[in-house]
């Protein structure tokens, strides 16, 4: 929506006749400044009430005086640079990097006016600012309620672009040998249910594993297992994965371009990745170790995640780009749903929800993916058991790209998690960006030297694998412990032994028990989120309950 100074006038004159501010647009003074907080809380509440109202956008307006809409002029981040990095600045702590669609300044004789043009939060997908979803009681701002929060998670099972039944299609549009793969996986998946599917015909087998809907074909068993010539049934959609072989210059040296059955382009795109053996000397032996540049399950499930969260309304290819002896780069459209991959990988927070739900229980079934959440966390164990960096994800600009690099980056990074088994995952991210001489905060920086891990003055820190927290210094060691944290078991029991104790806990209570003990290089919110994880987890166990409110809960354990 690009709108021109006519227009937003009209926009604004229109809002301020209205006797009241509803839930897609918020008036506000800010004559001088206004708390970033507030700005992050609004943008959260008014996206979500957009959403749940069926507009395009909200509107966050400085200038305009809330008793009687009078303008009286905002001085708000007055030069136009500060203002526009605004974006960067909200992107950072929302779901999916969502921010301001565009930030208008209007000059009126009464004074300046600054009208904040917000998205509805996307389909299915409430928007969250720094880890809380917000909404709109009347005209008050307040936390999102269950109910709203559930109404828009139920819009991605309603608009579910994979369960879209193709009335002409049939199975005479599936390909043979990937209906024989896909009875083997099923099988193989599901060893108790062997004897049955070898009695089961073809569209039986299709309905069993999720492929088709009541016998009838969709998207699903067409992306899946259809031939090559049906894929006209998906247009305007592109089902297509791109491999594309590239030098250490960025030139093309051999690409080849996959079609449907994904299935079988699984193992056709994998066979064209040059995973050559990779040799290295282990610290302590003279041995040099061999591996594969890639673990060949973090290709595959690299390249599932891509084909399971594509947004295949949007028509556009997945793509693998191997650079010789470097990467591999795989890249899907549509933005990533858990929002933090470090929340996914360090909180052990899997997916609550997926862009393509049906295509993603037929793939778990296909044994393609794992539903449970923990793809994405084994593939970060599997390259640090290597000592290789990290999986880079990077998830703006509404596509997900992920780069896995094939070899030891830094040796120091390396001898760091030689010496030190149990260091957190937590930890080994940060490490990982300070060897990619990427930005950290000061509060990140001073945990790491504070472990021994990092040396030299910002920005030029580097890793010290000499300093590792893994000497025989005692204070060093306690201090690490402290930093670290224990494991999300031990506070789960100590919630439970207290209930046991008590009876029944108010969440003052337990924040009590619990903020002193978590890891110090989690900030307040950090550690308040923490909380609400665990309780989530106990109650999703069935392990406790709120009997009280969700304003004032009061938790009791739950006995069988």
């Amino acid at each position: 929506m690009n709108l021109n100074q006519r227009q937003l006038r009209t926009l604004l004159s229109d809002f301020r006749m209205k006797k009241s501010e509803n839930e897609v647009f918020e008036f506000k003074e800010a004559k001088r400044g206004f708390s970033f907080s507030e700005i992050g809380k609004y943008f959260s509440a008014l996206s979500n009430e957009a959403n749940l109202s069926n507009e395009e956008c909200a509107w966050l307006i400085f200038g305009i005086r809330d008793k009687d809409h009078a303008i009286v002029g905002s001085q708000y981040r007055s030069n136009r640079p500060d203002l526009d990095s605004l974006k960067g600045e909200i992107a950072n702590k929302t779901t999916n990097r969502i921010t301001f669609i565009e930030i208008h300044e209007l000059m009126e004789p009464e004074g300046r006016v600054v009208l904040f043009q917000i998205p509805a939060a996307p389909r299915g997908i409430p928007v969250l600012f720094e880890g809380h979803y917000y909404g709109r009681d009347g005209e008050e701002l307040a936390l999102l309620n269950l109910e709203k929060i559930e109404r828009i998670r139920s819009q991605s099972a309603a608009h579910d672009w994979s369960a879209g039944i193709i009335p002409d299609a049939s199975l005479d549009d599936l390909d043979p040998q990937a209906l024989a793969v896909a009875r083997a996986n099923f099988m193989s998946k599901f060893p108790d249910k062997a004897l049955d599917v070898e009695s089961w015909d073809d569209l039986t087998f299709l309905n069993k594993a999720k492929l088709t809907n009541k016998g009838k074909m969709t998207r699903t068993a067409i992306l899946l297992l259809g031939r090559e010539e049906s894929e006209h049934y998906l247009n305007p959609s592109e089902a297509k994965i791109r491999w594309v072989l590239k030098d250490l210059s960025n030139n093309d040296k051999d690409y080849e371009i996959f079609s449907i059955p994904f299935l079988l382009s699984v193992d056709k795109v994998n066979s064209k990745i040059r995973n050559l053996k990779y040799r290295y000397l282990k610290e302590g032996t003279l041995f040099p170790e061999e591996v594969l540049k890639y673990e060949p399950f973090i290709i595959r499930e690299a390249l599932n995640n891509c084909i399971a969260h594509q947004d295949y309304q949007k028509s556009g290819r997945i793509n693998v780009i191997e650079i010789e002896d470097e990467e591999l780069i795989f890249t899907n459209y549509g933005s990533f749903i858990p929002g933090s991959v470090e929340r996914v990988v360090i909180e052990d927070a899997p997916e609550e929800q997926y862009r393509n739900p049906f295509l993603v229980t037929a793939m778990f079934n296909l044994k393609m993916v794992d539903t449970a959440g923990g793809g994405i966390k084994k593939m970060f164990g599997f390259q640090r058991n290597r000592f290789f960096p990290m999986p880079e994800y990077d998830i703006s600009d509404a596509k997900v790209k992920v780069t896995i690099i094939g070899k030891v980056l830094d040796m120091e990074f390396a001898r760091v998690l030689a010496k030190n088994p149990s260091l957190s995952l937590s930890d080994i991210i940060l490490l990982d960006k300070i060897q990619k001489k990427q930005t950290v905060t000061e509060e990140a920086a001073k945990h790491l030297r504070e472990l021994g891990l990092i040396e030299g003055r910002r920005p030029n820190y580097f890793i010290s694998s000499n300093l590792a927290a893994s000497t025989s210094n005692d204070t060093l060691k306690a201090q690490y412990v402290k930093q670290r944290g224990f494991n999300d078991e031990h506070y789960k029991s100590m919630i439970v032994e207290y209930l046991k104790t008590y009876g029944s806990a108010t969440r003052k209570d337990l924040d009590l028990l619990l903020l002193s003990k978590l890891p110090d290089i989690l900030t307040d919110k950090q550690k308040s989120n923490k909380i609400s994880n665990l309780l989530g987890a106990l109650r999703k166990r069935g392990k406790l309950k709120n009997c009280g409110t969700m304003n004032k809960p009061k938790y009791i354990l739950i006995t069988l």
